[in-house]
């Protein structure tokens, strides 16, 4: 059974940061994909950032280029996001999801090339 369970999540003031986490669980990942998306109110799911459990490669949307930086620690089976000078356009509910085994190309960004999903945790910049 395949879990990816999102924290870190919250309120926070625009230029503040927050630093989100997805444990996953049920299966390896070592040749998978681990990516996260994000949707905005009245908006479509769209790409944030991936990462390939081996290599350390990662590829992010020019939205949050140089603001947000992926990583993943192996042994703990978890991946993060940190998010940095944030801003009200960031406000959106993030996902983490991961990809099949055999799927790790960095450049990854369509959701439909995702197989598992968490649920999701809602991240508001508002002074």
């Amino acid at each position: 059974q395949v879990q990816l369970v999102e924290s870190g999540g919250g309120l926070v003031q625009p230029g503040g940061s927050l630093r989100l986490s997805c444990a996953a669980s049920g299966r390896t990942f070592s040749s998978s994909t681990m990516g996260w998306f994000r949707q905005g109110p009245g908006k479509e799911r769209e790409f944030v950032a991936a990462t390939s459990w081996t290599g350390g490669s990662t590829y992010y949307a020019d939205s949050v280029k140089g603001r947000f930086t992926i990583s993943r620690d192996n042994a703990k089976n978890t991946v993060y996001l940190q998010m940095n000078s944030l801003k009200p356009e960031d406000t959106a509910v993030y996902y983490c999801a991961a990809t099949r085994y055999g799927v790790y190309g960095v450049r990854i960004t369509r959701v439909n090339e995702y197989d598992y999903w968490g649920q999701g945790t809602q991240v508001t910049v508002s002074s």
